[in-house]
């Protein structure tokens, strides 16, 4: 008699899993340097009975990242960042293919998001993964007998990692975190080309709008947003940036863009991006000054960079035109689009990043992993950046995968730059 195998977690439909363990293999073949990892974990098992869960968007990239840390020798449970980055055939292939506990349903509501959360916590991991820091949140505040458990945690994102250094200033984080968004081979590259490439992708599937001769405004000139506008940019669109950051404002200056306040912007947008990481960076006035027809959409981690109830309560009708676009028609009678909810366009509406830049970021989070295993007894409960070796060897690999080679120092030139003496 045959028997039926007890798959864990809460997955959309397990019928899905053949198409989302080839789409995870396909991943994998732009994943180089993940691929070097997990070939030296399994070797070297440096992770080997570590309790790791891992609350980040459910994808192929992801999937990855989770088998590498499984073959690492860790028991690893995966739970979704956001309701609305989640691939369902993913996530059904983790659980089905894979056996790693997945909790995420691309859609779940809220009360379900956070159920999800919660039986990840009851893995009692020793380690956390986080792009949000949601995980960290809950712990904290609902889940505090696991505190002496944990040993670190790693935060893939500027929002989570925003939100740890203020649990860090105030005192409440009880263990240490290693921001793998500071990292440089994640946050100049992910955040830059992966945010802009991926923006673009999601804006461009939800609409089959043409950018070429729009005007595109970008809220916050970060790394993501460099990649937004530069993107844009490329497509042809007039490019407005919109700060609170002098320094950056000035950057985006000098790259070429006009650059206004949102109050102004509003008025002349076509299409309007966020990406600061901050409350209401869209709000009541920049709707009512908007034109009729202007789209509105986040790349940021929550969907409040977007005042949605401020919108809801202007509006007198919504309705869905097309997936993952509400029509929102205001008294007046104009229309304002929004995209994926208001969550992040690039995983609401498209894929996310391309697994050529993940494959740094994530190489970044299993070598964190492995470095909190390693030396978790000497740190403190704070937010580190990832190591300058790691940062480095994660680089070097990357150069290798694509067959580029680099100057090394001679000796004279080291005793040169590690010397005072010789001058003029």
């Amino acid at each position: 008699m045959a028997t039926t195998k007890k798959i864990a977690g809460d997955v959309k439909d397990l019928a899905l899993a053949a198409k989302g363990k080839t789409r995870i293999e396909w991943a994998n073949q732009w994943m180089p340097v993940l691929q070097l990892i997990r070939k030296r974990f399994i070797k070297e098992r440096p992770l080997e009975g570590v309790r790791i869960a891992a609350c980040l968007h459910v994808t192929t990239e992801t999937a990855n990242l989770a088998i590498t840390l499984r073959d690492g020798g860790a028991k690893v449970v995966v739970c979704a960042s956001n309701p609305l980055s989640t691939q369902d055939d993913v996530a059904a292939s983790l659980a089905a293919d894979y056996s790693i506990p997945t909790f995420a349903i691309k859609g779940e509501d809220g009360d379900t998001y956070y159920s999800h959360i919660m039986s990840a916590l009851e893995h009692r991991p020793q380690i956390t993964m986080d792009d949000g820091a949601d995980l960290v949140t809950t712990v904290l505040t609902k889940k505090q007998e696991l505190i002496p458990e944990i040993i670190g945690s790693t935060e893939e994102t500027t929002t989570g990692v925003i939100r740890l250094r203020s649990m860090a200033k105030e005192g409440v984080l009880k263990f240490p975190v290693i921001s793998v968004n500071d990292a440089d081979t994640k946050h100049l590259f992910d955040n830059r080309y992966g945010t802009g490439q991926s923006t673009i992708d999601g804006i461009i599937r939800a609409t089959n709008l043409l950018l070429a001769g729009s005007r595109v405004v970008v809220a916050g000139y970060g790394w993501c947003g460099r990649g937004v506008a530069m993107r844009a940019k490329g497509l042809g669109a007039d490019v407005i940036i919109t700060e609170v950051n002098p320094t950056r404002a000035l950057e985006a200056v000098m790259d070429g863009f006009r650059v206004m306040p949102m109050a102004e912007a509003a008025k002349i947008g076509a299409i309007f991006v966020t990406v600061t990481g901050d409350k209401n960076v869209i709000a009541a006035a920049d709707f009512k000054a908007m034109r009729d027809g202007a789209v509105v959409a986040n790349s940021g981690h929550f969907n409040v960079e977007i005042d949605i109830p401020a919108l809801e309560k202007m509006s007198l009708s919504k309705r869905q035109t097309r997936d993952f676009v509400d029509e929102y028609t205001l008294r007046d009678g104009r229309k304002i689009y929004l995209l994926g909810e208001g969550r992040l366009v690039n995983l609401a509406a498209a894929e996310g990043h391309p697994a050529a830049v993940m494959d740094m970021s994530f190489a970044n989070q299993a070598l964190s992993a492995e470095h909190l295993v390693k030396n978790a007894k000497n740190l403190e409960a704070k937010v580190y950046t990832v190591p300058a070796e790691i940062d480095q060897n994660v680089a070097k690999l990357k150069l290798e995968s694509m067959g580029v080679a680099i100057d090394k120092l001679t000796p004279e030139q080291e005793q040169y730059l590690a010397s005072w003496s010789e001058g003029t």
